[in-house]
């Protein structure tokens, strides 16, 4: 069995799991629309005249992390359960498995961060063309996989799905807000500026924002980005072949 046609069979089978519990679908996109609703419209600032158009990026940026670190979640799910022992013993090339897993995790934060972006429309934002919303899913599809990356290779290491949700929680919202997603650079104070500078979420906000507003194509952005996405994939890959069950 090639390595396309078998990582396709794991797309499908999360993506039928997804999509069978409508409750689930349905939170998971209402979720981050109420998340730009709500601060994009409600939170006074002054370095804006358009806080939401400001905000939509971010938000975008928040849905594909929150997303791309629930891989770690399947992949326990699986470990408990004993799918993954089985996987394993399939003659399909056991990347299959995880390119499969992190290729669906991408695809659910892209179908989120629609829902974000056409609620954004909704609510006036200025759309600049085809060309750069393209672009910014080009860039969203890179930081997904890189933290799909992250959040399966740490999965692999704990045991317990308890522990990885404590992991989750414990980086998730403090990348969030230590990014550019809720107010620019000059704005932050100095501490949180620097740390902001080598957030890698603020780097994706940045290239989603330059885009969106119609700028020129952030060339060494999204390089780092893919770059890193490429380096953390590997030693994903790696940790997954050396994995025992």
């Amino acid at each position: 069995m090639s390595l396309i046609r078998s990582m396709w069979y794991y797309f499908e089978r999360d993506l039928i799991k997804w999509t069978r519990w409508k409750m689930t679908v349905f939170a998971h996109l209402v979720t981050p629309a109420a998340w730009l609703i709500f601060v994009g419209l409600t939170l006074p600032v002054t370095f804006t005249d358009n806080y939401l158009e400001y905000l939509t990026p971010g938000i975008m940026v928040m849905s594909v992390l929150f997303a791309s670190l629930q891989s770690g979640s399947l992949v326990i799910f699986d470990k408990i359960l004993g799918f993954l022992n089985k996987f394993f013993a399939m003659p399909s090339p056991r990347e299959s498995y995880l390119f499969g897993k992190i290729l669906f995790i991408t695809f659910r934060g892209l179908v989120q961060a629609t829902v974000i972006f056409g609620v954004a429309v909704l609510f006036g934002i200025t759309v600049y063309g085809v060309k750069s919303i393209l672009l910014t899913y080009i860039v969203l599809f890179i930081f997904g996989a890189l933290f799909a990356s992250i959040a399966t290779t740490i999965a692999l290491v704990v045991d317990d799905h308890d522990g990885y949700a404590a992991i989750n929680a414990m980086i998730s919202m403090p990348l969030f807000f230590t990014s550019t997603a809720l107010m620019p650079y000059d704005k932050m104070p100095g501490w949180l500026r620097t740390v902001a500078s080598v957030n890698p979420v603020s780097h994706a906000i940045d290239s989603a924002r330059v885009l969106l507003s119609g700028g020129d194509i952030p060339v060494s952005e999204i390089l780092m980005l893919a770059a890193g996405a490429t380096i953390v994939l590997a030693i994903c890959t790696s940790v997954f072949r050396r994995a025992t069950l």
